[in-house]
């Protein structure tokens, strides 16, 4: 690993204050969180959190100026003074008592209760203690990824199958449930991010935006639509072809239908709970003729 000072990018002479500064602005600029894209990032955070682990410990930082130990806070062994060092002898000319763990400590032991995961509560919460974590090379799950799937009106009401480019390149197929409403976030599991160290795959948040489909409008699990009908159909009636999610149906308007009434096509609008299915509502709009000589005089001879 490299010389910690410069990894935070402190002087050597740096306050406590400086170095804690010099961390914080660091770790949010190299935070994996933050560096989805970047293959090294895990790297340079974890090297980021060992070079604060020995500059933010007063007595870790004593021992590496004087020599003690190197940058990944290893004790350097550089020949034994007396008749030899023996357990709790000294290395060195410096005291090595090996505790609990196997840790190395210096003269008055060292500091109780350091850990940058402390620092990480502050800059990113519980997602940057998991971070503090992976630097030391715990198994922990990766950062989950979002982003979003836009999809026809018709896939979201009769469901479908799509192939799907996610945030790293892979290509996949996604399910598309029946019925399925806009703003709904759907979890791809381990389609995510690999951890580095444990080789466990994260998830994927997918949200779902339903595209506007001019042919309707909806309320609720009902659809209401629009259809322009010939006068002489709704004069005389007839057949009515009628745009529905699932393809155009053919119904029959009785004659003398005005554009105030209202088709009801029950089971045609949008699935919802327990299965149940909304309606869709047909308005017609009667088309006129640009010009009808013979229509003009009837309807002259039927005002006088």
């Amino acid at each position: 690993m490299r010389d910690p000072y410069q990894v935070l990018g402190v002087a050597r002479g740096a306050s406590e204050a400086e170095i804690k500064k010099a961390y914080r602005r660091r770790a949010k600029d190299l935070h994996p969180d933050r560096n989805q894209d970047d293959p090294k990032a895990q790297d340079r955070f974890s090297e980021l959190n060992s070079a604060y682990e020995i500059l933010g410990d007063e007595t870790k930082r004593k021992q590496f100026d004087r020599g003690e130990i190197d940058a990944d806070g290893k004790p350097k062994f550089q020949g034994f003074e007396g008749m030899g060092a023996g357990r709790g002898g000294r290395a060195g000319g410096f005291e090595f008592n090996f505790g609990q763990g196997g840790a190395p400590s210096g003269r008055g032991g060292a500091e109780q209760g350091f850990a940058p995961a402390d620092i990480f509560g502050s800059l990113f919460g519980d997602a940057a203690r998991r971070g503090a974590g992976r630097a030391r090379h715990e198994p922990q799950k990766p950062p989950e990824q979002s982003f979003s799937l836009s999809v026809s009106l018709a896939e979201a009401a009769t469901g479908a199958t799509r192939r799907v480019k996610l945030p790293h390149g892979r290509e996949v197929e996604v399910t598309i449930p029946e019925g399925v409403a806009d703003g709904k976030v759907m979890r791809l599991r381990g389609l995510g991010q690999t951890d580095p160290f444990s080789g466990e795959a994260g998830d994927l948040l997918m949200t779902i935006k339903v595209k506007p489909d001019p042919r309707f409008t909806i309320e609720g699990h009902d659809l209401h639509t629009r259809v322009a009908v010939p006068l002489a159909t709704a004069v005389l009636g007839g057949p009515l072809h009628v745009p529905t999610l699932t393809g155009a149906v053919e119904m029959k308007i009785p004659p003398l239908t005005g554009t105030t009434k209202q088709f009801r096509l029950r089971g045609k609008g949008l699935k919802g709970e327990k299965g149940h299915h909304g309606n869709l509502f047909v308005a017609i709009d009667i088309e006129m003729p640009e010009k009808d000589p013979e229509l003009t005089a009837l309807m002259k001879a039927r005002s006088e």
